[in-house]
C-alpha cells in the first residue's frame, strides 16, 4: 500500500514540470515584447497581428466551451428548480456586486479628480464617436440579440450570450429526458473533452502570442501617454486592487473560510495569461477547470462562471465608473452626482455580455455616452492610448470576481467539498495540468474527483 501514494504523484509532476517552462516562456515573451517595443516602435507596431490572432485563437473555443460546460451542469441536475436556485443566486449576487463596484469606482473618483488639467485637442476627438458607433444600439437591441437566428448560429458567430442560450435549452431539454438523455450528455462529455484537448495544442502558443500584444501596445503607447495618464491609471489600478482585495477577500473569507491570496496563488497562471493577452476570455477554460478540481461541484461551476463572464463584471463597472468621470473632468464638464448615477447604471446594462473582449470596455463607454451624454463622446480619445493597460486591470478584476463567486455561490448552495478546498489550496492535490496543456493521452485523474462529489452532493440536496 505505502508504495502506491510514491508511485502516483510522479507522473502529473513531470507534466507540472512541462507546463511550469510553458508559463515561464510566458513571461520572459512578455519581458522581450515590452523591450521591443520600446527599442523599435515601429517594428513592434507590425506585432500586432500575431497577439490578435493568439487571442482570437482562444475566442475560437469560448463557444463550444461555454455549451459543453453549462450543458453537463445543467443536464447533470436532476430537478430543474436546483438550476434556477443556482442561477437565480447567482444573477443576484452580480447585480449587488456590480452596484459595490460602481459605487467604489465612484467615491474614488471624486475624490482623486482623476481628469483635471488634461487638454482636448482636435485630433482626439473623432475617436469616440468611432468607437460609440461600434457599440450596442440599445437594450432592445441588446434583448434581441440574445436570441441567435439559428440553433447552430451562435457558435458560428461567437456571440456568447447567444450560446448561453442555447446551452440552457439543450441542458433543461436533456434534463427533461432523464434516462434516455444521458447517451448525449456522455457524448456531450466526449466533445468537452475534445475540445480541451485542441485547446491545449493552442496555449502553446502563448508565448508567441503574448510577445506579439506587449511589443505591438508598448511599441503604439510609448512612455509619453503613459505619464501623462498616469493619474487615472493609478487611481483605476488602485480601485480594483481594494475592490479585490478589501471586499471579495473579506467575503471570500467570511463566506467560505477562503484566504484570497491562495486561491489567487492556485490560479496565478491564469492571471499570468490574462496579463499577457489582455483578455479574460483566454482563462475561462481554466477556470472552469481549476474550480472543479478546486471542490464546487460541476453544476455550480458550469452554471456559475460562463453566466459570470457576461454579467459580472466587476472590473469593467470600475471602469466606466473612472473613465466617465476622467472625460468629464478633462472636459470641464463635471458630473453631478445625479447625473452620474444614472449614467452609470445605463452603463451597467449596456455592458452585459461584453467581458473577455480586448476593447469592448472602451466601445461600451463610447455607445453609452453618445446615448446618455453626447457632449462626452469627443473625450474617449483621451484614454485610448492607455485603454489596453486598463484593460489588463478590468479583465484580472473581472476574472477575480468570477473565481469569487464561483467559491461563493457553491459555499451558499452546499455545493463545496471544504475539505478538498483546503487541501487543493494547501498542495496536498495539485491541479493536473494534463486536462488542458498536455497532448498525452492519459485522461486527467483530478478532473474527475469534483464532478464526482458535486453529484454526491446534489443527491444529498
Amino acid at each position: 500500500m505505502s508504495s502506491t501514494p510514491d508511485t502516483a504523484p510522479a507522473a502529473p509532476a513531470s507534466k507540472r514540470d512541462r507546463t511550469h517552462y510553458l508559463y515561464l516562456a510566458v513571461i520572459a515573451a512578455v519581458v522581450l515584447g515590452v523591450a521591443v517595443g520600446f527599442l523599435a516602435p515601429d517594428f513592434a507596431k507590425e506585432l500586432k497581428p500575431i497577439g490578435t490572432g493568439f487571442v482570437n485563437l482562444i475566442k475560437m473555443m469560448i463557444s463550444p466551451i461555454i455549451f459543453c460546460t453549462i450543458v453537463l451542469g445543467v443536464g447533470s441536475v436532476r430537478k430543474a428548480a436546483k438550476v434556477g436556485k443556482v442561477g437565480g443566486l447567482a444573477l443576484g449576487y452580480f447585480i449587488v456586486m456590480s452596484f459595490v463596484a460602481l459605487a467604489i469606482g465612484l467615491v474614488v473618483g471624486n475624490l482623486v479628480h482623476p481628469g483635471s488639467g488634461m487638454h482636448l485637442t482636435e485630433a482626439v476627438k473623432g475617436v469616440g464617436h468611432d468607437q460609440a458607433a461600434a457599440a450596442a444600439e440599445g437594450p432592445v437591441d441588446f434583448v434581441l440579440g440574445i436570441i441567435p437566428t439559428s440553433l447552430v448560429s451562435a457558435f458560428t458567430e461567437g456571440q456568447v450570450l447567444q450560446t448561453l442560450l442555447v446551452a440552457l435549452l439543450v441542458g433543461f431539454a436533456l434534463q427533461a429526458l432523464g434516462n434516455a438523455g444521458q447517451p448525449v450528455l456522455r457524448g456531450i462529455e466526449h466533445i468537452q473533452r475534445l475540445v480541451f484537448r485542441v485547446l491545449s495544442m493552442i496555449m502553446w502558443a502563448a508565448p508567441v502570442g503574448a510577445f506579439g500584444a506587449m511589443a505591438a501596445v508598448v511599441g503604439e503607447t510609448g512612455v509619453d501617454a503613459l505619464k501623462a495618464l498616469a493619474t487615472i491609471m493609478l487611481g483605476f489600478y488602485a480601485t480594483c486592487v481594494l475592490f479585490v482585495f478589501v471586499v471579495l477577500g473579506a467575503m471570500v473569507r467570511v463566506v467560505a473560510g477562503v484566504n484570497i491570496f491562495q486561491l489567487f496563488k492556485y490560479l496565478g497562471r491564469e492571471f499570468l495569461l490574462i496579463l499577457s493577452t489582455s483578455s479574460s476570455e483566454s482563462a475561462l477554460p481554466r477556470l472552469i477547470a481549476k474550480m472543479e478540481h478546486l471542490g464546487v461541484s460541476r453544476p455550480v461551476v458550469g452554471i456559475t462562471v460562463p453566466t459570470g463572464y457576461s454579467f459580472n463584471l466587476d472590473g469593467t463597472m470600475i471602469y466606466l465608473t473612472m473613465a466617465s468621470l476622467f472625460i468629464a473632468d478633462a472636459m470641464d464638464q463635471p458630473l453631478a452626482i445625479g447625473q452620474q448615477i444614472t449614467l452609470l447604471l445605463f452603463m451597467m446594462v449596456a455592458s452585459k455580455g461584453a467581458a473577455g473582449v480586448t476593447g469592448a470596455g472602451l466601445a461600451t463607454l463610447a455607445g453609452a455616452l453618445q446615448s446618455h451624454k453626447p457632449a462626452l463622446v469627443d473625450g474617449v480619445g483621451l484614454i485610448v492610448g492607455i485603454d489596453r493597460f486598463m484593460s489588463e486591470a478590468r479583465a484580472l478584476t473581472n476574472f477575480a470576481g468570477n473565481a469569487v463567486a464561483t467559491l461563493l455561490i457553491g459555499t451558499w448552495t452546499g455545493e463545496v467539498d471544504k475539505e478538498r478546498v483546503d487541501r487543493v489550496l494547501a498542495g496536498d492535490l495539485p491541479f493536473d495540468e494534463r486536462l488542458l496543456v498536455d497532448s498525452g493521452d492519459s485522461a486527467p485523474a483530478g478532473a474527475a474527483e469534483p464532478r464526482e462529489d458535486g453529484e454526491k452532493e446534489l443527491a444529498k440536496a
